[in-house]
């Protein structure tokens, strides 16, 4: 927008991907969307949630606390149960510093928290190292801020090591180091790859980071999202990054119980170093001064009765068989050449065409799968603006998180007759 009366922000902020994506939807009825990251609507806990705001309102000690405002930095007892189960998730010993509930602020789900971390450590120009490709949605934020990004190639355990380190190099001999604040990882069944990244890598990443600080004169923090590690349905679960204790004042942890509970609560946390815990905090208190304090008790109490633990279990079972009705749908129609690794957990395939196909927006493949009632996410709107490499376009995510077993048989025969035309 180029309007004379909006901030240079205002001017900036470029419509989402995500916006454009739900209005393809709106403007297409029968259009089956393989492409929403939403969470299964059948499986949201709408009994659990009812009896759960029923305890909380039946006496008026306990409704009126839960009615009336909270503090900026959130519920303490939800913040201490979050704590614990990080710990306990980590197989964390006595209570180390990094999983303290003084470290830790309650918010709008866990994009609030990507955001305040972007607005507290980074100035318009300045560079955040990420995923290649990643959350496309966290490019938006980057972008609307004015804030670039560097591209770190992905391998099938996580974040290449070996690429990171020439990043850092490079950025090193020509100056830019001065300007890297943060690497962002997605690192439990990432969106949109499905990668999950070990915990050797994300502890030789926060090593290189410590290596290059000298030369950049500041901190390099890393910032992990684990906002889908609680849907695992196969494999084992990897420690988070505040396991690297040693780390502890590098390490910023996001997550939240959207994913996991439901969507519409919208409740994430965050675990901060100083001095960003006391930034963000401030920067909340402008924000909203505290997430809502009647949502923070519903998961409080959810926590604290094993409704939550008992939720949760369906629900990875859920997406253990939606997951497993994408696959077969996508060997029986999807052309041989398309590679389609399977997911451990999360809510997407990443699907990769051979080279020379393109399936970007401005794309054969995606408007005529439009035309055949399909959407997708194309694959290029997860990729920063990254001089250092060209662009791929050839890759989609596909999501089974909302669609009915219905919709997501008969979206992947659709999207399949469409790719054996291009394929």
């Amino acid at each position: 927008m180029k309007d004379p009366v909006l901030s240079t922000l205002g001017r900036r902020t470029a419509e989402p991907a995500i916006s454009w994506l739900m209005h393809a939807a709106l403007a297409h009825p029968h259009l089956i969307s393989l492409a929403a990251g939403f969470t299964d609507n059948e499986s949201l806990p709408v009994a659990d949630a009812r009896a759960l705001l029923n305890d909380i309102l039946r006496s008026p000690r306990t409704g009126r606390a839960a009615l009336q405002y909270g503090t900026t930095l959130g519920d303490p007892e939800l913040r201490r149960l979050t704590a614990q189960r990080l710990r306990r998730l980590d197989g964390a010993r006595g209570k180390p510093k990094a999983y303290s509930p003084e470290r830790m602020i309650i918010t709008n789900g866990s994009q609030q928290l990507l955001y305040m971390v972007a607005e507290a450590l980074c100035d318009p120009g300045d560079l955040v190292l990420v995923e290649d490709p990643t959350y496309f949605v966290y490019l938006d934020i980057l972008q609307s801020r004015g804030i670039r990004a560097q591209g770190v190639r992905l391998e099938r355990d996580g974040l290449d090591l070996a690429h990171l380190k020439t990043v850092l190099e490079r950025l090193r001999r020509g100056d830019g180091l001065r300007r890297v604040k943060m690497l962002y990882l997605v690192s439990y069944y990432q969106n949109p790859t499905g990668v999950t990244t070990s915990f050797a890598k994300k502890r030789a990443a926060l090593t290189l980071l410590k290596k290059y600080e000298r030369a950049a004169g500041h901190p390099i923090y890393l910032i992990e999202d684990t906002a889908y590690r609680e849907l695992r349905f196969a494999g084992k679960d990897v420690k988070s990054v505040l396991a690297a204790t040693e780390f502890s004042e590098r390490v910023i942890l996001a997550g939240t119980y959207s994913k996991p509970f439901a969507t519409g609560v919208r409740v994430g946390f965050g675990f901060l170093p100083e001095p960003v815990f006391t930034a963000v905090t401030r920067i909340k208190g402008n924000h909203d001064f505290g997430t809502s304090n009647l949502l923070q008790q519903l998961l409080a109490h959810a926590l604290a009765s094993g409704r939550y633990d008992r939720h949760l279990r369906l629900l990875c079972k859920r997406y253990a068989h939606k997951a497993l009705v994408m696959r077969r749908a996508l060997a029986a129609h999807f052309p041989k050449a398309v590679e389609w690794p399977e997911p451990a957990g999360g809510l997407y395939f990443w699907a990769r065409l051979p080279k020379g196909i393109s399936a970007g927006v401005k794309s054969k493949v995606f408007q005529t799968a439009l035309k055949n009632d399909v959407l997708y996410v194309p694959g290029e709107l997860c990729y920063a603006n990254d001089p250092s490499r060209v662009k791929p376009d050839n890759e989609m995510r596909i999501s089974f998180g909302s669609a009915s077993e219905e919709n997501i048989r008969k979206g992947i025969v659709r999207l399949g007759a469409v790719l054996k035309k291009f394929v």
